[in-house]
């Protein structure tokens, strides 16, 4: 079984909107799995209320970027959003998904 992991930083509509692309990935035969384990896929949805919440997405990216090793890691949210080239420069990057 394919497995994907999700992080999500910010509001409760992001948190409403993983859930649905949690249930998404799930009825396409994707397991969901801790953010931390192996995944096929990794899902981050940003925030950018705060320069913090701007750098915990960055930081977030980027650890899903070096745990992937070969693994899709797509970033999608209000970051996401505001600042895809930044997002895209960063290695390992596979898709930035605007809201």
């Amino acid at each position: 079984m394919r497995r994907v992991a999700f992080a999500t930083l910010g509001c409760k509509l992001n948190q409403y909107e993983t859930e649905l692309l949690r249930e998404a990935f799930e009825a396409r035969a994707y397991e969901a799995v801790p953010f931390d384990a192996d995944a096929d896929v990794y899902v981050i949805n940003t925030c950018t209320v705060t320069q913090r919440a701007d750098r915990q997405s960055r930081q977030l990216v980027r650890r899903a970027a070096r745990r992937a090793n070969g693994s899709t890691v797509v970033v999608t949210g209000c970051y996401a959003e505001l600042e895809p080239r930044i997002i895209s420069a960063i290695p390992g990057v596979s898709a930035v998904v605007p809201n």
